[in-house]
């Protein structure tokens, strides 16, 4: 299973060295056995996985009995995270992604460049429509499958200084709901997370002094940041047979804050 598995992704599934996104995508494979987990005899796919949320994304997958396969952009940072989780006991793959230059998403919308809008949404969005392209039809000689999208609070409550970064997450979140439609009739759920502040790296300027801190919490009913392991948990329970009448949906993680489009 293991092999195979490796073999087809480096013939299929070639799209995925161009992401930096995240999303899940979790197969049926029952020739693997594991624990009594509610996720053993399932391959999960993890993009951006080898730190913040996807990592914890990827270790809580594996710890409920799933076979795991990360990968990033740069080949030690997917070793050290190969290295971390094997720790842990579970199968798991990397693979090295190779993506463009990072676009500045700290800029308004009126001075976000037209090259930049068009970097931004074929991250956040092209690129995930692709990875699904490519993973569907395995899914489909499996008779079912989830898959996961990790949008953002930014899809329904657009940042200040994230203006394109915004809208391509609450584009992502109509592509949810325009693919769980397509690929129902194959039993493949297609939902997605919209995490809120999240301490990671990506959100550090919001944590990094008192004052932005503090600014950023007002509208969080919990009134603490997110962590990863907050978010991986929403995630194992959308790729569980538990969630498996729960498809098409945008479930929000973000401590309270406001969420309606």
């Amino acid at each position: 299973m293991y092999s195979l598995l490796s073999r087809n992704l480096k013939r299929n599934i070639s799209v995925l060295h161009k992401l930096r996104i995240s999303s899940t995508f979790i197969m049926d494979d029952r020739k693997y056995n594991s624990n009594c987990t509610r996720l053993q005899g399932k391959v999960a796919i993890i993009t951006a996985s080898t730190e913040g949320i996807g990592y914890a994304i990827a270790k809580r997958l594996g710890e409920e009995g799933a076979s795991i396969v990360i990968s990033s952009r740069r080949e030690k940072n997917v070793s050290n995270a190969l290295a971390s989780l094997k720790e842990y006991g579970f199968p798991v793959l990397g693979l090295t992604c190779h993506v463009s230059k990072e676009e500045d998403r700290k800029k308004l919308v009126k001075e976000c460049s037209e090259s930049a809008w068009d970097k931004i949404f074929e991250v956040n969005l092209k690129n995930a429509l692709q990875i699904t392209q490519e993973v569907v039809p395995h899914m489909q000689k499996r008779k079912g499958g989830s898959i996961v999208y990790v949008s953002s609070i930014a899809g329904f409550h657009p940042f200040q200084l994230l203006g394109a970064y915004s809208v391509s997450k609450t584009a992502l979140l109509g592509l949810t709901k325009t693919l769980s439609q397509e690929v129902a009739a194959d039993n493949i759920r297609v939902n997605c997370v919209a995490p809120g502040i999240i301490k990671t790296k990506f959100a550090e300027p919001l944590y990094s002094s008192k004052e932005v801190l503090e600014k950023a919490l007002e509208p969080v009913l919990l009134g603490r940041l997110g962590m990863p392991d907050d978010i991986s948990g929403v995630v194992a329970f959308l790729c569980s047979d538990d969630a498996r009448y729960v498809t098409g949906e945008n479930i929000v993680a973000a401590g309270g804050m406001p969420s309606r489009l």
